[in-house]
């Protein structure tokens, strides 16, 4: 299938490892032209002499509002505007309802909400002068069931999608598409960080997924491929699950 995406200039955030690095790779393979982001220089330029296809990497912390302002202006000087946007900023620190400190919950709702929004404004004009535009948000299931132990990922997803789904109904005539992913259990660092280790991880994770395993970035990448492509351009204001059959609300 062609997606229609050959030359579209992306951005992919927390690309350097895990879903992101997936995500621009599919990406790449489908003839996009990629920015990849990540608060740390070595592995987002280590990543991105890695991908197949054409790709840049670019420093920048999603906590750093001003910093998001301007990523998409930095990209369309390296590369082009912005057409293709993934948003996945932040993993907030474990903690049941009332364990975490208000500087926690603060930053939070920065990488997980005003980050995404700040990055949403900044690419939305060139998006509708172009009459294209892909945005795809990487949340987490516990934007349908709430995940114990995860209360600011619960909250301040939750509050993203609210924002991107009354996005989306008023960027959808201009050609502009807002969709969201709802990530089940994925072998990334950030899974084995929460099950103790790798070695934990492989263990336990899987249990409870009826595909009897955990979901791969390379999967991940291709679900947002498609997001992204010209076939999918009636697809919006949509929340995806992509875990194995892991949420059994219907």
């Amino acid at each position: 299938m062609d997606l229609g995406i050959d030359g579209r200039i992306a951005l992919v955030m927390g690309a350097s490892k895990g879903i992101g690095r997936g995500i621009a790779e599919a990406l790449a393979r489908e003839g996009a032209r990629v920015a990849m982001a990540s608060r740390s220089r070595e592995r987002i330029e280590a990543a991105a002499a890695e991908v197949e296809g054409e790709a840049v990497g670019l420093v920048a912390d999603s906590t750093d509002l001003e910093r998001m302002a301007s990523l998409p202006g930095a990209v369309a000087d390296l590369l082009g505007p912005v057409e293709i946007l993934v948003v996945n900023t932040g993993g907030p620190p474990l903690g049941a309802a009332l364990d975490n400190p208000r500087e926690e919950w603060e930053q939070a709702y920065r990488e997980l909400v005003l980050s995404p929004r700040a990055l949403v404004e900044a690419v939305l004009p060139a998006m509708r002068e172009r009459g294209f535009g892909r945005i795809t948000n990487v949340a987490s299931s516990s934007i349908r069931e709430p995940i114990p132990h995860l209360t600011l990922s619960n909250v301040h997803r939750m509050a993203a999608v609210g924002f991107l789904k009354t996005l989306a109904g008023e960027v959808a005539a201009d050609g502009i598409t807002v969709n969201t992913v709802a990530t089940g259990r994925f072998a990334t660092d950030r899974l084995a960080a929460n099950w103790g280790s790798w070695q934990e991880m492989e263990r336990g994770a899987a249990e409870g997924i009826p595909a009897g395993r955990l979901g791969q970035p390379e999967e991940f990448g291709d679900l947002v491929a498609f997001l992204s492509s010209e076939r999918a351009a009636f697809l919006t204001g949509a929340v995806i699950p992509l875990d194995g059959g892991m949420l059994r609300g219907v």
